[in-house]
């Protein structure tokens, strides 16, 4: 049953799915629309959508501009954590969502507004995402996500249903993917995409070229960090908006950046998506030779073990939480010094560490050359590998008096072969 909505903010792109949302709002809730756009680097696709907005029945629409703030609030704190989703999502599209939800709120809120509405399907995380948000900093707002509620069960069926309103859209039959663009990166799901077996067509990309078709020279980028944020390219200083256009337009011109995933989403399904992330591929990398030129051996593993659960909150949209919280407050004490500059080499889609350097180094010639001894004396790893190897003596000695020895056995490959 329908609550009794006056006033309702929706999170609108433009797309086709919240496109559609306002009409369909004003038609089921009899109430007031009014459209929210964060502009988190989407480019082009913003143009046009106030007026878009207003014309399919949005009383008032919010275009502000949030790069710098999702940048520095959301991109650099999992930059520093290390966080990869499966070992392959940088979280493009999972981080956007607070931001979005969050800002949604508060203009619910200025507005006198008792509902906040979203686009995403049921079947997704971005509903989780949104509305674990929601419930984090309004709990009392009603939410609205037409996708669990109306009659529309494939974006055909969502195409039709804005032709019969008359309402333009990019999507057609024939170009049916769902992307999700913001300034770290684009996706790219359904259509073809939807059987894993297909190769991604290369029309479809946006960010990056084909790494076959990339120069045949490969180009140097140096990158600068400070306490773990990059500040800087090729020497140049750059706030943070600007540094990361331009390590786009550098790795996207390599064909850098670019993942196929089939990956689990929280929801309890497998989905296939493909992702260019060209400036995230360069930081990443970048970030993580400095970390294992300056962070010892205990800090890095650990940071190591906790990164794919950050990665597992941001996925499941647990920003919000006292959790990651906690965990940034471990993170920001291991970045403390890690402030270098790590050169990489790109060629063809491929990132290569060329150099890395640290006022903070803990890599120390002396000790690892090969040369003179004064600071390491060799002799010294002998007693070190005796203690090292003393439970492994031990027991081969007591299997010794009981008359065993320790065994091979080849695996028995034979119950994998079909007739």
């Amino acid at each position: 049953m329908k609550q009794n909505v006056k006033k309702v903010v929706l999170a609108y792109s433009g797309g086709l799915d919240t496109s559609i949302i306002i009409p369909w709002l004003k038609e089921n809730y009899n109430c007031e629309v009014i459209a929210f756009a964060a502009d988190l680097g989407q480019a082009e696709e913003l143009d046009g959508l106030e007026e878009k907005a207003i014309k399919t029945g949005a009383s008032k629409c919010y275009i502000e501009d949030l790069r710098k703030s999702f940048v520095e609030e959301f991109i650099w704190p999992t930059l520093k954590a290390g966080a990869v989703y499966e070992g392959d999502y940088l979280l493009g599209t999972s981080f956007a969502r607070p931001i979005i939800a969050r800002r949604q709120v508060e203009i619910a809120d200025a507005e006198g507004a008792d509902a906040v509405a979203h686009g995403c399907t049921g079947k997704g995380n971005d509903q989780v995402r949104f509305e674990l948000t929601y419930k984090a900093f309004n709990p009392k707002l009603t939410v609205i996500a037409p996708w669990r509620e109306w009659d529309i069960r494939s974006r055909e069926d969502a195409i039709a249903y804005a032709d019969a309103k008359k309402i333009p859209i990019k999507a057609s039959k024939e170009k049916i993917y769902s992307n999700d663009r913001n300034i770290w990166h684009i996706s790219h799901e359904g259509g073809d995409l939807e059987n894993p077996w297909n190769e991604p067509k290369k029309e479809m990309f946006m960010l990056s070229v084909d790494p076959q078709d990339a120069p045949d020279k490969p180009e140097y980028v140096e990158i600068e960090f400070q306490q773990g944020i990059p500040i800087g390219v090729d020497g140049e200083r750059m706030e943070s908006v600007p540094l990361i256009h331009k390590l786009n337009q550098i790795a996207g011109k390599h064909g850098i950046g670019r993942a196929d995933i089939v990956e689990n989403r929280l929801v309890g399904m497998k989905s296939r998506g493909v992702y260019e992330t060209p400036g995230g591929t360069l930081l990443y990398n970048a970030h993580n030779q400095l970390e294992r030129l300056v962070l010892d051996r205990d800090v890095l593993h650990f940071k190591e073990m906790l990164a794919p659960k950050y990665a597992e909150l941001v996925y499941n949209g647990q920003w919000f939480t006292p959790l990651r919280q906690a965990l940034d407050a471990f993170v920001e004490e291991t970045q403390k010094l890690v402030t270098g500059t790590v050169q990489l080499k790109l060629y063809k889609g491929n990132v290569i560490a060329a150099g890395r350097k640290s006022p903070y180094s803990l890599y120390r010639e002396e000790l690892a050359t090969f040369g003179a001894e004064d600071v390491y004396d060799q002799s010294d790893a002998e007693g070190f590998i005796n203690l090292f190897g003393l439970p492994l003596k031990v027991r081969a000695l007591v299997e010794m008096e009981w008359g065993r020895k320790p065994k091979y056995k080849e695996p028995d490959y034979s119950i994998f072969k079909r007739d």
